[in-house]
């Protein structure tokens, strides 16, 4: 964005995030001041540009978040949509690189460029930049993408970086071996934490809820909805926080057996209790 003026003395901008000035009689690079004067810091100029960096911040990630959600859940999006917010940095900066799966056979490929013509621009597994224009696409979880591997290799040679983790995310399979009966997972349990709070802070942290004695995280999957939960114990009777067992329920609240869970689910309720167990103190053996 470009320079405004405060009184007669100083320029303010945005430079990644944080307030900056300069004299204004010294345009130049050099005249930029390290720290912002304290002559400036109450002057509505100043503050109503801070709260508008406080808002670029909380629209990115709102952006993110909903990125995140279309890709988690393989919903599909209107390529309309997708042209209309992409002249939006924080759109844009999330939504580039994305696969991105069109309704015809071949229409695959990372997201380059949306426009109103209604054409996505996307770079396909033959290195080609190509036009699709399907009426709505789908941001794949990466547990549904059959070319995983190659993508991944394909993306390491291009130096991309997604704004939403996709292709890199961390991702669980179903075993082949399930015993039709289980209708838990223990391999993510009995991490140590300080306390009960700091198991709980963590699990916020990282985009969960916590209800009651467990981590919940919801996640549609083939139009299903189902509930992952990891136990962490209660924090009024016991002074460490611990992780337990980690569980499936359908949209009715009814517990399923493991044969019951979608792909979708069964990777990211092992994702949310692997990242859980990633940040304890100890295990329940001691170990670090």
């Amino acid at each position: 964005m470009g320079w405004l003026a405060v009184g007669d003395t100083y320029e303010i901008t945005l430079v990644e995030g944080q307030v900056v000035a300069r004299s204004a009689s010294d345009a130049s690079m050099e005249g930029q001041l390290s720290t912002l004067p304290a002559d400036l810091r109450d002057r509505p100029e100043v503050i109503e540009l801070q709260r508008f960096a406080e808002w670029l911040d909380w629209h990115a990630a709102e952006c993110a978040a909903q990125v995140d959600n279309w890709m988690v859940s393989s919903l599909p999006v209107p390529t309309a949509l997708l042209a209309r917010v992409w002249p939006d940095e924080a759109w844009r900066s999330v939504l580039r690189d994305l696969v991105v799966v069109g309704e015809g056979p071949g229409e695959v490929g990372f997201l380059r460029d949306a426009d109103g013509s209604g054409d996505l621009r996307v770079v396909n597994l033959d290195g080609e930049t190509v036009s699709i224009s399907p009426r709505t696409v789908t941001m794949p979880h990466p547990i549904l993408l059959p070319d995983l591997d190659e993508l991944r290799r394909f993306a390491v040679e291009l130096g991309l970086v997604q704004g939403v983790e996709q292709i890199h995310r961390a991702t669980w399979r179903i075993p082949a071996d399930l015993d039709g009966d289980a209708d838990e997972v223990t391999e993510f349990s009995g991490a140590v934490y300080r306390s009960w709070f700091h198991l709980s802070a963590r699990a916020t942290s990282l985009g969960y809820k916590v209800a009651g004695s467990e981590v919940i995280g919801r996640i549609r999957d083939t139009g299903r909805v189902f509930t992952a939960a990891v136990d962490i114990g209660n924090p009024y009777y016991e002074e460490e926080g611990h992780t337990g067992r980690l569980t499936w329920d359908d949209d009715r609240g009814r517990r399923l057996r493991l044969t019951d869970v979608g792909p979708v689910a069964w990777s990211e309720g092992m994702r949310m209790a692997a990242a859980l167990h990633a940040g304890r103190t100890a295990t329940a053996d001691g170990a670090a």
